[in-house]
């Protein structure tokens, strides 16, 4: 299927700059293609479009446990055996992994960075063998993942480990559901996917799983504080015509909307 939308570029402000390279760089396999004393721009392999950006800032602070804001960046991978090589470079680059869980739709990693902001490594099923519910609607799950399979299945190593990866989706902590879900709705086109996750809502563009995932999970009551480390800006792409929008979510989120003429 023809992609319409899709997470293009994420940006995040830390508190050491050096002390995320080392990570993003140094473990996970992302390439630096530009950088200033206090930012860097990074790609999944060389000559490739930055994809993340760090920014970092010493005098931003955390924000309140209780504040939305990030949940996880899901970056996609081209499949299970690159997924399985990825894997193991990661556990041979020393990365802590939180949990891993096979969603039926996909295969999915979970971790954080040394500044506590969510990842989420993953690798899609073919369209075919999503799950569905009676009523129609997609019924992820979250099942335990077959480890020494999917290590068993990895593609020989590559000197770019995330080669071919790219950003999948969008994973938030909202103050509302029904806010959100409302405004993403109209602001990026949205349709709703799943919503028989408690606290959850996942909703996507061109049929996929969910492009953004919304949930009140620790139910946060206060919008995320300006310049507040951690999420600073999420840039989705859209085909059509020449544009680029920015736009201040109702939790304080920047989101950025950039037409492009097509995707792949």
């Amino acid at each position: 299927m023809t992609s319409t939308l899709q997470l293009h570029a994420v940006s995040l402000r830390v508190a050491d700059l050096a002390r995320s390279l080392k990570f993003y760089v140094g473990q996970l396999g992302f390439v630096a293609v530009e950088s200033t004393p206090t930012s860097a721009a990074l790609a999944t392999s060389p000559g490739g479009p930055a994809l993340l950006t760090l920014i970092e800032d010493r005098s931003a602070q955390p924000a309140p446990r209780e504040a939305a804001g990030l949940f996880h960046a899901a970056l996609l991978l081209p499949g299970h055996a690159a997924l399985g090589a990825w894997l193991r470079h990661a556990v041979n680059a020393g990365v802590s992994f939180d949990g891993f869980s096979d969603h039926g739709v996909s295969e999915a990693l979970y971790f954080h960075d040394p500044e506590g902001n969510g990842l989420e490594f993953y690798a899609d099923r073919p369209r075919d063998a999503w799950p569905f519910d009676q009523a129609g609607q997609l019924a992820m799950g979250s099942d335990p993942i077959d480890l020494e399979k999917l290590l068993a299945d990895a593609a020989p190593a590559n000197a770019s480990p995330l080669a071919g990866a790219r950003w999948g989706h969008l994973h938030l902590r909202v103050t509302s559901l029904d806010r959100s879900d409302a405004y993403y709705r109209r602001t990026l086109g949205l349709t709703l996917m799943q919503d028989s996750f408690a606290g959850a809502r996942f909703l996507a563009a061109d049929g996929y799983h969910h492009h953004l995932g919304l949930n009140i999970w620790g139910r946060p009551r206060q919008a995320q504080p300006a310049n507040a480390l951690g999420l600073a800006e999420a840039t989705f792409a859209r085909t059509g015509p020449a544009g680029d929008e920015r736009f201040t979510d109702p939790d304080g989120i920047h989101v950025r909307l950039l037409a492009s003429p097509s995707l792949p």
